[in-house]
């Protein structure tokens, strides 16, 4: 960002600086954002965003399509303001959608995963999870609230910050770390339940879920892929992450917040390959049917349960859980 910013007797340099009249180092970015490079990340997350619609209207896993959807969305505005900004890095309100959006998003791609824990859980058999099936989602997405909701105070607060108010302005962003880094500590948090749990399936197989069906799903080479794309999602939304705390970190001055290599290959492929993943091994036919027979239900006044459901949604068992 520019240093200009910081002297109230100047002008913000968006009201009058072209590439041709002003230099870079006035620009909210040190370099001018590759114009082929955004437009093909916007594409993918594009296309992406379309599939997840299709596929999450037509297995109905409306949770895991309302994080995708409000993810892919924010990461598509992002990169919008990433090519308005080849033609100006200057302008403030393009850096603003590329600075809130893509600090944002990865938090919705995130709880589509958290999600998946759950029934995964109960595929394999909840006794032997260290703890409740419903405790991991409602854990999970506490941190993950807790994450949005300082990321997003920080970047409304960055946002409402004037030219003169560097103050103002690093205390956004001092928030939004805050958010990053809450982030980061969920997600490992996460990966480190989601290996307790793989170790404990591994070392009671005489506790599995017996029911045929779950124990076809589990010998299955796609429910083999959803694990294993589960797993690269969460990696490499966690490296993306910690990328971007050091980067918010270090100031908009530093070497790493104005490297666009780092940007697009620690943050755009980072979350192209999450993303990708999520989609490419959607838990729609990776469960084999057993997604929505693996929902939460309220079966009883006051009683949250988990409940089996047939074809037409009828509960046909329940366990309290």
């Amino acid at each position: 960002m520019s240093n200009s910013t910081t002297n109230s007797t100047s002008l913000d340099p968006s009201d009058y600086c072209t590439l041709s009249i002003c230099p870079l180092s006035d620009a909210y970015v040190n370099y001018v954002p590759s114009l082929p490079g955004n437009i093909f990340y916007l594409a993918v997350f594009s296309a992406l965003l379309i599939a997840q619609l299709i596929l999450g209207i037509r297995y109905r896993t409306w949770g895991y399509l309302t994080g995708l959807f409000g993810g892919l969305l924010l990461e598509i505005i992002g990169y919008a303001g990433r090519i308005q900004m080849h033609y100006n890095p200057f302008k403030f309100n393009p850096y603003l959608e590329y600075l809130i959006c893509l600090t944002i998003a990865p938090a919705l791609l995130s709880a589509s995963i958290y999600i998946c824990l759950t029934r995964i859980i109960i595929i394999y058999g909840a006794e032997i999870s260290r703890l409740k099936p419903k405790t991991y989602t409602y854990l999970f997405v506490f941190c993950d609230l807790v994450s949005l909701i300082l990321q997003a105070a920080g970047g409304a607060i960055t946002s409402t910050a004037d030219a003169d108010q560097a103050d103002l302005a690093q205390t956004g962003i001092d928030i939004m770390i805050a958010g990053l880094a809450s982030q980061v500590v969920s997600l490992v948090l996460f990966m480190g339940l989601c290996a307790d749990f793989a170790y404990r399936v591994w070392k009671n197989p005489g506790k599995l879920n017996g029911d045929f069906r779950m124990r076809e799903v589990r010998r299955s080479m796609v429910w083999k892929g959803i694990l294993g794309g589960l797993s690269l999602a969460t990696v490499t939304i966690f490296i993306r992450s910690v990328f971007r705390v050091a980067e918010l970190k270090g100031g908009f001055h530093s070497r790493l917040a104005n490297d666009e290599v780092d940007f697009m290959v620690l943050e755009g492929a980072m979350i192209v390959l999450a993303t990708l993943a999520l989609t490419v091994l959607h838990p729609g036919f990776c469960f084999d049917g057993l997604w929505k027979q693996t929902k939460w239900s309220r079966v009883k006044a006051g009683d949250v349960d988990m409940a089996f459901l047939d074809a037409e949604g009828k509960v046909v068992m329940s366990l309290v859980v």
